[in-house]
């Protein structure tokens, strides 16, 4: 089991690594949209969605993969009318086939934010 870190990504905010790798998988934790340089969280579901797809990027990369090799995801939101919304910019970063993928509506998100998005990403084979 090796721990990824990268500056590239939010610091994880309690006691857990922003990635583990173990044998050919990388296991992303939970991506919230802060900006990694700033600490600033955009406004709106669209800005969040990004920065949350940005940082779990970020997170892969570090590990030695990349979000092409992503094979399940899990999303967070806050708002379910907010999914089609989420869906677009999901549609950006993933292409086809698609990850495996649930979507679950929480009452509550770390630090207020809107989504967040945890992943099983690949390695090269």
């Amino acid at each position: 089991m090796q721990s990824i870190h990268t500056d590239q990504a939010p610091a994880a905010i309690g006691p857990y690594s922003q990635a583990q790798r173990v044998g050919g998988f990388v296991f992303v934790s939970g991506q919230i949209p802060v900006d990694p340089a700033s600490g600033a969280i955009p406004a709106g579901v669209e800005a969040q969605a990004e920065q949350v797809f940005r940082n779990l990027a970020a997170i892969l990369r570090a590990a030695g993969t990349d979000i092409s090799r992503t094979v399940k995801t899990t999303l967070f939101i806050q708002n379910m009318t907010d999914f089609a919304a989420v869906n677009a910019i999901y549609a950006r970063h993933f292409s086809e086939p698609y990850p495996a993928r649930s979507c679950v509506e929480v009452a509550k998100l770390p630090k207020d934010v809107l989504l967040e998005c945890e992943a099983i990403a690949a390695m090269g084979e």
